[in-house]
């Protein structure tokens, strides 16, 4: 089973230009941020919900790093 929200397989990120994969990093980021804000404050419902966060924003970096390497390509514009 894998850890990680539905919408951001590996498949899924592949198929995101850049831009839009920076734009979906900073959301992800930011919802890593008011998870670590719930936890401190003890409201946090779900912990598993952070591992899935950082790797998703794991997934994106290395996908991102990947393209600047010349690894994976980018989509072609159609």
């Amino acid at each position: 089973m894998a850890i990680g929200t539905k919408g951001l397989a590996p498949v899924d990120l592949d198929a995101m230009d850049d831009e839009t994969l920076v734009a979906e990093l900073k959301k992800v980021k930011e919802e890593l941020f008011n998870l670590r804000f719930q936890s401190a404050t003890g409201q946090l419902e779900s912990h598993g919900r952070l591992k899935a966060v950082r790797r998703d924003i794991a997934r994106i970096y290395t996908i991102l790093r990947e393209r600047e390497l010349g690894i994976r390509t980018a989509p072609s514009a159609e």
